[in-house]
């Protein structure tokens, strides 16, 4: 199974439309055109077919686990620092 498949799959289970996958590829400042997007799902033997890569396949699930939970919160730093008793 290729990075395309994954990539098709994961657009018609989740029901989103290109607008929807470039704004979630902008969660993780990754910029993408709908055009550049629509070669990932075009039929292998279309001439336009782009093969997806791996770092676009990355950074696309890294964004929708953003879209889905939401932004990680950040960890609070403890100020204070414990004394260990010797």
């Amino acid at each position: 199974m290729t990075n395309n498949d994954i990539f098709k799959k994961l657009r018609v289970a989740l029901k989103l439309r290109d607008d929807d996958i470039v704004k979630i590829l902008e969660l993780v400042d990754f910029r993408i055109s709908k055009s550049e997007l629509g070669a990932f799902f075009r039929r292998e033997d279309h001439p336009k077919y782009v093969e997806c890569g791996d770092q676009i396949l990355r950074n696309f699930l890294n964004g929708l686990v953003i879209h889905l939970r939401g932004p990680m919160p950040e960890k609070q730093k403890n100020k204070t620092k414990k004394k260990s008793s010797s």
